[in-house]
C-alpha cells in the first residue's frame, strides 16, 4: 500500500472524517518501526489529539506514556496520570521529541500488573491515537484487552499496532487470535521491506560521502546488510570509524568490516537459546556463507535426515534462520554468518568445512572457487592449491564471480605458490581483468607476479599487457600503465597477435602522454604485426582501434572504418573489443561535434558492453552520454545524473567535468573549481586529452575579466600543451577562451598566430565543433582589432554554426557576443537587442543563471529606454530588478568583484544592491538570499 494512501486515512481518522481506522506494522528487527511510529506521532494531526504509547517489554510487562498530557487536547482539560498497580510506571512526556519509554517493574506476576495497566490507561486517558509497539511481546491478558477494544472502537479513533512477524506465537495473528472487526473500522497491513540498492546507496552516500561510494560497493553493502537499515547504519559506521579518509571504498571493505555488534550479539543469542543439539545447523549455515538446502545443511551439521530436519524447524522457530527462497536456508542478513563463525573453535570450523567440501566436490560441475575457500579453511593446502589450478584453467570462465577473483588474488599472495601455477593464476586474472569490475588489489597482486624474476618469461609479457591496461584506463595511473605497455611489447617478442594489442593499446590518443605523430606510429606497427593474424579477437581489437583513432583525429576515414566494423563475434572476448570500438567511435564524435550520431551510436554501445559483459566499457559510455546531454542542452537534472554516476563509479572524469561546467553557467565558482581538473599546466597530463582540453578552456574563462594576465598565462601553456598532443580537433572547447585571454591582455599578434595555427590544424580534419570555434575565434580577433562588421558577422556565423550541431548553450555565447559586439558599434541596434533578448530567453531555460544575468546586464546598458512616467519606480517592499539580479549571483555565491564585472557596475553599487536585498527579503547572511530569490 502507498504510504501516503494508509498516513492519509490514519489523518482522517484523527479529525474524525473518516471512519476509525487500525494500522498494523510488520517487519523483522530493525526494519524502521519505531521510526515510523515516531513520524506519526509527530505529524499535525497525531500532536493536537490525546496519544497513548504503549510499549510491549520481552518479560511480558509494558511501559506507557502519554506524550503532552500537561497540555490541552482541543482545548479540553489536561488528561490525568491512569492509576497504575506498584512496579509498573506510566509517564507524561510534554515534549514531543522526548523519548516517551520507561521500563516497568518486575513482580510476581507480570501478565497480571500489565493487563491492569493497560486496562487502567484506557479507561484514564481515553486516547484519539493508540500506539502500541512491539505487541509480539505482548501477555495474554494484554492482548484480551487490545481485541476487545478493536472490536468495538470509539467514533473517532485510529490505532497502531507494530510486531515483529517472525515472533508472533502464531503466524499471521498479531494479536493471537481472529479479531471479530466491526464494519466501521478500515484495518490496513504494511509490511516494511529491506532497502533495495537504490535506497542503501542513498543512505550510504549521505552518512560516508558520495565519491566514496562506488557501485560495487554499494550493490555489496546490500548484499551483507540485506537492506535492513540498522545493520546498514551500523555497518556504514564501522567503515567510517575505520576509513575516515576520502579513498573510495570497495566490496572488500565491506567483506572486512566484520559484522556489527549489535547484529553479532542478536544472532549469538538466538542460536544459544537453541538446544545443544540443534545448534550444530545454525553452524553449518555460517561455514557455507550462502543459501542451502535442508539436506546440505543437515550433511555439513553432521546429522541425519531427522535430526537435521528437528533442528532446522528449532533454528526457523527461534528466527536464527529463515527461509531465504523456496527450500533454501541461511540468515535474515549475511552478515550474522560472520558472527557465528568467529565464536566457533577452531576444530569445528575445520570439520565443518571438510564435510563442506564432500557438498561440493559432488556438484557438476564442480564448483571450484567455493570448494576452494573450504579445503583452504580446513587447512588442506594441497587441495586448495589444486582448485586454484582448475579455476586458473576456466579461461574466460571467471567473469564477474567474485569468488574465483578472491580465490586467484589470495593464491598469487601467497608466497609458496609454485611459479607455474603463479603464472597460471596471473594469467586468468589478468584476462580481461580491465573490462570486468576489479578490486585495487588485482592491480598489486599483478605489479608483484610480473616483477617476480621466477615468472615464466612466456607469461609475463600477456600478464604486463593487462596489467598496463589496468593501470592506464581503469586506475587513470597513465604514464605508469604506458610504460608497462611499451614494455609488454618487447616481451611479447614471438607473440605477434598479443603484441598488436599492446601497440593498438598505445596507439590511442585519447590518453595522455605523446604527440599523434607517436600514435600514428604505434597504430602502423599494431597493424603489421596483426597483418598475417587469423585470430577473430586481434582482429576486433585491430578494427576497433584503427575507428577510434581516425574518429579522435577528426579523419573523414573514420565513417567508413565504422561501417566496416564488424557487429557480430563468435566469442566474448571478441564481441567486448567490438563493443569498445562502437563505444569509442561514439566519445569521438561527442567531441568532434556529430551528436546526433553520437546518440545513435551511444546507445548502441552502452546496449553491446551491457550484453557483453563489459561494466567497464558501460560507465564510459554512460559518462560520455552526460557530456552528449552537456553539448545538447539536456540540463533538466542533469547535474543529479553526474554526481550520482561518480558516485556510482567511483571516478567518472565525464561527469565530473560536465558538473564543473554546469556551476560555472550558474556562476558558482568554487564548485566548478572543485569538480573541473586541470587547474594548472602541470596537472594537464594527469587527465584524459580532451577533457583536460575542455577543462582547460573553463579555467582560463574563470579568469577572464578578474586576472586577465593569469588567463593568459594559463592559455599559453595549455596551447602549447595541446600543440604537444597535435590534435587540433579537441581545442574545440580550449581555443575560444585561449584567444579572449590574450586579446584581453592585449596580445592581439599572439591570439592570431594561434588562431592560424588552430585552423591549420582543421585542414581537411570532419570536426563540426571545432569549426564553430574558429569561426569564434576569428570573431574575437575582428573585434579586438576593431573589425566590429566583420566580427558581428562571424559571431553570427558560429552561432548559426551551432545551432545545427545543435549546441544551444554555444549558440547563446556567440549570439551574446555577436549582440553586444554590434551594440557597441551602433549598428543593427534594433536586431542585436531582439537577438540579446533571445539569447536571455534560451540561457535561463537551460538554468545558465551567470550568463543570462551577464547578457540582461549588456541590454540594461545598450537598450532604449522604455516611456514611462516621470520619477522611479517604487520598490518599498519588493526587490527592483537590479536588485534581483545582484542578489540572484550572490544567492550563487559570486563575489562582489565577480558581480560586478558580470554586471557592469561598481563594487560599491554592488554592495548597495546586496544589502537592500538583504534587508527586503529578512535574510540574515548572503547565502540566505537563495531561499528568497527564485533563479530565472
Amino acid at each position: 500500500m502507498r504510504e501516503q494512501a494508509w498516513e492519509q486515512r490514519l489523518v482522517n481518522a484523527l479529525t474524525g472524517a473518516a471512519e476509525p481506522a487500525l494500522l498494523l506494522v510488520e517487519g523483522a528487527a530493525w526494519m524502521g518501526k519505531t521510526r515510523l511510529v515516531r513520524r506519526l506521532l509527530d505529524l499535525p494531526e497525531a500532536r493536537s489529539v490525546t496519544r497513548l504509547v504503549v510499549s510491549c517489554r520481552p518479560s511480558g510487562g509494558l511501559s506507557v506514556a502519554v506524550p503532552g498530557a500537561s497540555r490541552a487536547a482541543n482545548g479540553a482539560a489536561p488528561v490525568g496520570r491512569p492509576k497504575t498497580p506498584q512496579g509498573v510506571q506510566v509517564r507524561t512526556s510534554p515534549t514531543p521529541g522526548e523519548p516517551p519509554y520507561t521500563t516497568a517493574g518486575d513482580s510476581d506476576d507480570p501478565d497480571r500488573d500489565a493487563h491492569r495497566v493497560l486496562a487502567a490507561a484506557l479507561a484514564s486517558v481515553r486516547p484519539v491515537l493508540l500506539v502500541v509497539e512491539d505487541v509480539h511481546h505482548a501477555a495474554d491478558r494484554c492482548l484480551e484487552v487490545l481485541r476487545g477494544l478493536l472490536a468495538e472502537p470509539p467514533a473517532r479513533f485510529a490505532a497502531v499496532l507494530t510486531y515483529r512477524p517472525e515472533q508472533l506465537d502464531r503466524p499471521g495473528l498479531p494479536l493471537r487470535r481472529a479479531v471479530d472487526y466491526p464494519a466501521r473500522l478500515a484495518v490496513t497491513r504494511l509490511r516494511l521491506e529491506p532497502l533495495d540498492e537504490d535506497q542503501v546507496g542513498a543512505v550510504a552516500r549521505e552518512t560516508l560521502g558520495a565519491e566514496r561510494c562506488p557501485r560495487e560497493f554499494v550493490a555489496r553493502l546490500r548484499q551483507c546488510s540485506g537492506g535492513i537499515p540498522q545493520v546498514l547504519i551500523d555497518l556504514l559506521r564501522m567503515l567510517g570509524d575505520a576509513s575516515p579518509g576520502k579513498e573510495p571504498f570497495g566490496p572488500r571493505d565491506v567483506d572486512e568490516a566484520g559484522a556489527p555488534v549489535r547484529l553479532a550479539e542478536l544472532i549469538l543469542d538466538r542460536t544459544a537459546a537453541l538446544p545443544e543439539a540443534h545448534r550444530p545447523i545454525v553452524w553449518a549455515a555460517a561455514v557455507l556463507d550462502e543459501p542451502a538446502g535442508a539436506r546440505d545443511l543437515a550433511a555439513v551439521a553432521g546429522l541425519d535426515e531427522d535430526a537435521g530436519h528437528a533442528a532446522l524447524v528449532a533454528a526457523l522457530g527461534a528466527c536464527a534462520l529463515r527461509e531465504t527462497q523456496a527450500g533454501r536456508y541461511g540468515f535474515a542478513v549475511p552478515l550474522a554468518a560472520r558472527a557465528v563463525y568467529q565464536e566457533l573453535p577452531g576444530a569445528v570450523r575445520e570439520r565443518l568445512h571438510h564435510r563442506a567440501t564432500k557438498i561440493l566436490a559432488d556438484r557438476d560441475p564442480v564448483p571450484w572457487a567455493r570448494l576452494a575457500r573450504h579445503w583452504a579453511a580446513g587447512g588442506r593446502t594441497e587441495d586448495w592449491l589444486r582448485a586454484a589450478a582448475h579455476v586458473a584453467d576456466l579461461e574466460g570462465a571467471i567473469g564477474g564471480d567474485e569468488v574465483a577473483v578472491a580465490l586467484l588474488e589470495e593464491t598469487l599472495d601467497t608466497r609458496s605458490v609454485p611459479p607455474e601455477l603463479q603464472g597460471r593464476c596471473a594469467l586468468a586474472l589478468a584476462r580481461n581483468a580491465m573490462l570486468q569490475l576489479r578490486s585495487e588489489k588485482t592491480a598489486q597482486v599483478l605489479r608483484r607476479i610480473v616483477d617476480d624474476p621466477a615468472l615464466p618469461e612466456r607469461e609475463r609479457g600477456e600478464i604486463r599487457l593487462e596489467l598496463g591496461l589496468l593501470l592506464r584506463h581503469r586506475k587513470r595511473r597513465f604514464e605508469e600503465g604506458r610504460g608497462e605497455l611499451v614494455r609488454s611489447v618487447g616481451e611479447l617478442d614471438g607473440r605477434p597477435a598479443l603484441a598488436a594489442m599492446a601497440m593498438m593499446a598505445l596507439a590511442n590518443s585519447y590518453f595522455p602522454g605523446m604527440s599523434l605523430a607517436e600514435h600514428r606510429g604505434w597504430m602502423e606497427h599494431a597493424v603489421e604485426a596483426a597483418s598475417a593474424s587469423r585470430d577473430p579477437v586481434t582482429r576486433a581489437v585491430i578494427a576497433a582501434g584503427t575507428v577510434t583513432h581516425l574518429m579522435n583525429c577528426g579523419d573523414p576515414a573514420a565513417w567508413d572504418a565504422l561501417e566496416r566494423l564488424p557487429r557480430t563475434g563468435a566469442g566474448l572476448a571478441e564481441r567486448q573489443q567490438l563493443a569498445r570500438g562502437v563505444g569509442n567511435a561514439a566519445n569521438g564524435a561527442v567531441f568532434l561535434g556529430h551528436l546526433g550520431r553520437a546518440g545513435e551510436l551511444l546507445a548502441e554501445g552502452i546496449d553491446r558492453a551491457a550484453r557483453n559483459s563489459a561494466p567497464y566499457l558501460e560507465n564510459l559510455g554512460r559518462g560520455t552520454a552526460l557530456f552528449h546531454d552537456y553539448m545538447t542542452g539536456c540540463w533538466d537534472g542533469l547535474a543529479e545524473r553526474c554526481t550520482s554516476l561518480v558516485a556510482e563509479e567511483g571516478t567518472g572524469n565525464d561527469a565530473r567535468v560536465v558538473v564543473g561546467l554546469l556551476a560555472m553557467a550558474r556562476g558558482e565558482w568554487s564548485t566548478a573549481r572543485t569538480w573541473l581538473p586541470c587547474a594548472e599546466p602541470s596537472s594537464f597530463d594527469q587527465t584524459e586529452v580532451p577533457l583536460a582540453s575542455v577543462s582547460a578552456g573553463g579555467h582560463i574563462r574563470m579568469l577572464l575579466g578578474q586576472r586577465a594576465a593569469e588567463a593568459a598565462t594559463l592559455a599559453d601553456s595549455a596551447w602549447s600543451w595541446l600543440r604537444g598532443r597535435g590534435v587540433w580537433v579537441w581545442g574545440a572547447e580550449l581555443a575560444p577562451w585561449a584567444v579572449h585571454a590574450l586579446v584581453g591582455d592585449g596580445r592581439r599578434d599572439a591570439a592570431r598566430d594561434l588562431v592560424e595555427e588552430f585552423a591549420a590544424g582543421l585542414a581537411d580534419r570532419d570536426a563540426p565543433s571545432a569549426a564553430a570555434a574558429l569561426l569564434w575565434c576569428r570573431a574575437l580577433v575582428a573585434e579586438a582589432e576593431g573589425e566590429l562588421d566583420e566580427a558581428v558577422a562571424g559571431y553570427r556565423a558560429s552561432s548559426r554554426a551551432y545551432g545545427l550541431l545543435p549546441r544551444p548553450y554555444a549558440r547563446a555565447l556567440t549570439a551574446e557576443a555577436a549582440g553586444h559586439c554590434a551594440l557597441s558599434a551602433g549598428q543593427g541596434t534594433e536586431e542585436a537587442t531582439q537577438d540579446l533578448v533571445d539569447c536571455v530567453e534560451l540561457l535561463s531555460g537551460l538554468g545558465a543563471t551567470w550568463d543570462a544575468s551577464r547578457a540582461r546586464a549588456t541590454l540594461r546598458v545598450h537598450r532604449p529606454a522604455v516611456r514611462r512616467r516621470p520619477g522611479r519606480p517604487a520598490y518599498t517592499d519588493r526587490l527592483s530588478p537590479r536588485e534581483g539580479e545582484v542578489a540572484e549571483l550572490a544567492a550563487a555565491g559570486l563575489t562582489n568583484r565577480e558581480i560586478a564585472a558580470t554586471l557592469h557596475l561598481s563594487p560599491r553599487t554592488v554592495e548597495q544592491h546586496i544589502a537592500r536585498a538583504m534587508r527586503k527579503v529578512g535574510a540574515d547572511c548572503r547565502q540566505g538570499l537563495a531561499e528568497h530569490v527564485p533563479a530565472r
